[in-house]
C-alpha cells in the first residue's frame, strides 16, 4: 500500500464531499477501485471575490502497491509523501476502513514522551500546584494527570455553571462580580469568545489538543476545517467535561482559591499562599494566570521575579450587520446556503505614523460583549456561539503599541498602568455603569460627532461618546487612517451601519515573565511560567500547547520527578 497527501482538490458550492474520491482518482490517472481509503485532512474555503467560491481540500490517500502515479499533475494540484501524521487528521467522509467509520477520536498518548510514567509515587514530594484554568492551565494539568502526577489545580473564579449566571446577571442588569466574570472562571477568558482553535504552530501537539477537545465535546469538524472554531455555548460544555475528565484522572481541582502571595525560600519556590490565609506546600508551580491578574503580576514582582515590559495593541471593537459583510466577502454568491457566514482579517500599514493597524479576534454572526473584571473599567471582546447565526459580525480593530509608549524606568508593569488609564475613561464614557462608548464608524473616520448611535449587539449597552477621548492620540490617530486603507480593500466596510465600541485592551499581556530555556523562572526555581498571561501565547491552541511544554519542562527538570 502507498500512502499520499494530495493538496488542492476543489469542489464548487452544489458539489459533495463523497464526490472527492472519484476527483482525486482522477486527478491521479488511477480508477476509484484502485483506492483503498481516503479521508479529509483539512477543508478550506476560497472566497476572493474575483471568482466563484470554492472549497479546497487536502486529501490522504492510500492506494495499491501496483498503481503508477504520474509525474505531473493537473494544474493547482500537489502531492506529497504522507509523513504519519495521524493527530492531524480524522477520516471525514469517502473509502473509509469499516471500523473507523462513525468511530469517536480516541484520547491522545503522549506514552512517547512519558513525564514520569503511569506508576509515579503519590506520597513521596507535594503536589504540583497549577495556578489558572485557562487553556494553558488546563492542559498542563491534563499532561501532568494523564501520568498520574499529583496536581492540584487552583481557580480564583467560579465552575462554569455559576459563572455563566454571574456574567449573564453582569450583561443584563450591570452587577459586577470581581471573582466571576468574562475574565475570570473556569475555563479562561477564552470562554466567553468564539472558541477560535487556529493556530500558526506546527506542533504536532496542536492536532492532540484538538483531539481532546474532541473528546469533551468539540465539533469533529475542528480536527479538519482550516479555521475551526467551537463557539461560546458549545465550549462551556466542553470545560465543564474537561474538567470531570481531570477529576477522573486524580486531580484536585479547587475553584474560588485565588493564589494571594507565593513562599520563595533562597531561589526556590515554597508554597503558595491561597485566600490570604491557606499556605500549600509545593516545590513546583505552573503559572497559568491569564493577562489579567494584574494583582497576581504584582505579587510576583515583590517577590522579585524577574519580569519586562512586552509590546502590546488596543484600539476599538468595529460591528456591521453580517449581512453587509456577506455581501463584502462574498459578492454576488452573498446569501448561498453552502457559505457559512464571512470573515475577513485585514491589515493596514500606516507608515506616516510609523503603525501597523490590523483586525483582531473576528467574530461573525456574534456580539460584542463586556468583560469587565474590576470595579470602574470597561473592557471589550467580542464572542459568538457555534452557529454563528447573530445578525452582526464584529471584530478588534487595534494598532500596535510598543513598549516606549507606555514604559517607566525600572517599571516592568507599567503596561498594566497604561492600559488601566484608558479602560477607566471608557467606563466614564460609557455613562458610568459598565455601558460601552460607542460611535458610528462614518463619524469615527471623519472626526465628526452626532450625538447618536443606532442599535449594536454590546451587553449591557452603549452611549454615544467621542472615541478619541477613550484612546491615546497616537492610536486614534492610526487608527482613522488605517480604517481608510480596509476600505479600500473591503469595499463598504466604512459604512453608515456600522459601529465602533471601545475600548479593546486585552489582545495579549504587555508583561512578560522572563523564563529559561528549561521554562523556569529566571531568577525563581519551580516556577514556570506559561500561556497568554506570561507572555508567550496568544489564543486556545498557543496557550494549551504552551501549559504542554511547561508540563514537560516541569518533568525533565532534574528535580521534576517524584
Amino acid at each position: 500500500m502507498q500512502e499520499i497527501r494530495l493538496n488542492g482538490i476543489t469542489l464548487a458550492l452544489d458539489e459533495k464531499e463523497e464526490s472527492l474520491g472519484e476527483k482525486a482518482a482522477r486527478a491521479l490517472g488511477a480508477a476509484a477501485s484502485d483506492m483503498i481509503s481516503w479521508s479529509v485532512v483539512k477543508k478550506a474555503l476560497d472566497a476572493r471575490r474575483s471568482k466563484p467560491p470554492r472549497f479546497v481540500y487536502t486529501l490522504h490517500i492510500s492506494l495499491k502497491d501496483n498503481i503508477l502515479l504520474p509525474d505531473k499533475l493537473p494544474e493547482g494540484l500537489q502531492r506529497s509523501k504522507w509523513d504519519g501524521e495521524p493527530d492531524d487528521h480524522r477520516p471525514a467522509c469517502g473509502k473509509e476502513p469499516a471500523s473507523e467509520v462513525g468511530a469517536k477520536p480516541e484520547s491522545p498518548s503522549w506514552s512517547s514522551r512519558a513525564v514520569t510514567g503511569r506508576k509515579a509515587s503519590k506520597g513521596k514530594r507535594p503536589p504540583v500546584i497549577v495556578i489558572g484554568s485557562g487553556p494553558a492551565g488546563l492542559f498542563a494539568a491534563y499532561r501532568l494527570s494523564f501520568d498520574a502526577v499529583p496536581v492540584i489545580l487552583l481557580e480564583r473564579g467560579r465552575p462554569i455553571e455559576q459563572r455563566a449566571a454571574d456574567v449573564r446577571l453582569f450583561w443584563e442588569q450591570g452587577i459586577l462580580c470581581p471573582e466571576s466574570n468574562v475574565l475570570f472562571g473556569e475555563g479562561g477568558a477564552g470562554t466567553f469568545s468564539d472558541g477560535k482553535l487556529t493556530s500558526r504552530s506546527k506542533n504536532p501537539d496542536a492536532g492532540r489538543v484538538k483531539k481532546v477537545l474532541v473528546e469533551m465535546g468539540a465539533p469533529e469538524a475542528v480536527l479538519t476545517d482550516a479555521k475551526p472554531h467551537i463557539g461560546t455555548d458549545r465550549l462551556r460544555r466542553v470545560i465543564l467535561r474537561l474538567r470531570q475528565k481531570l477529576i477522573e484522572m486524580g486531580c484536585e481541582v479547587r475553584f474560588e482559591n485565588r493564589v494571594t502571595d507565593f513562599v520563595v525560600r533562597g531561589d526556590k519556590i515554597a508554597a503558595v499562599v491561597v485566600n490570604d490565609r491557606q499556605e500549600i506546600e509545593t516545590d513546583r508551580v505552573i503559572l497559568a494566570v491569564g493577562q489579567s491578574a494584574d494583582d497576581t503580576y504584582r505579587i510576583l514582582h515583590e517577590r522579585g521575579v524577574i519580569m519586562e515590559p512586552k509590546p502590546f495593541a488596543m484600539g476599538l471593537r468595529a460591528e456591521h450587520p453580517q449581512d453587509l459583510i456577506n455581501s463584502i466577502q462574498y459578492g454576488r454568491w452573498a446569501g448561498h446556503p453552502q457559505l457559512h457566514p464571512a470573515e475577513y482579517f485585514v491589515t493596514a500599514a500606516v507608515q506616516e505614523l510609523n503603525r501597523s493597524v490590523y483586525t483582531f479576534c473576528m467574530c461573525p454572526g456574534g456580539q460584542v460583549i463586556g468583560c469587565s473584571a474590576f470595579p470602574g473599567r470597561v473592557i471589550t471582546n467580542g464572542m459568538s456561539n457555534a452557529a454563528r447565526s447573530g445578525a452582526y459580525a464584529n471584530s478588534a480593530v487595534v494598532v500596535n503599541v510598543r513598549t516606549d509608549d507606555f514604559a517607566r524606568a525600572k517599571d516592568p508593569l507599567s503596561g498594566l498602568a497604561f492600559r488601566d488609564i484608558w479602560e477607566k475613561k471608557a467606563f466614564e464614557a460609557g455613562g458610568g455603569r459598565y455601558g460601552a462608548p460607542a460611535q458610528k464608524l462614518t463619524e469615527f473616520v471623519e472626526g465628526k460627532f452626532s450625538g447618536s448611535v443606532g442599535n449594536t449587539s454590546f451587553l449591557p449597552g452603549v452611549r454615544a461618546a467621542r472615541l478619541s477621548g477613550v484612546l491615546p492620540d497616537f492610536v486614534a490617530d492610526a487608527l482613522r487612517e488605517g480604517l481608510r486603507r480596509i476600505h479600500k480593500k473591503m469595499p463598504g466596510f466604512i459604512s453608515g451601519e456600522a459601529h465602533l465600541i471601545g475600548v479593546e485592551t486585552r489582545t495579549s499581556s504587555p508583561v512578560r515573565i522572563r523564563r529559561g530555556r528549561d521554562g523556569q523562572s529566571e531568577n525563581i526555581r519551580g516556577l514556570y511560567p506559561c500561556g497568554e498571561g506570561s507572555g508567550y501565547a496568544g489564543g486556545i491552541i498557543s496557550s494549551a500547547l504552551d501549559g504542554l511544554k511547561a508540563a514537560e519542562n516541569l518533568a525533565a527538570s532534574p528535580c521534576g520527578h517524584p
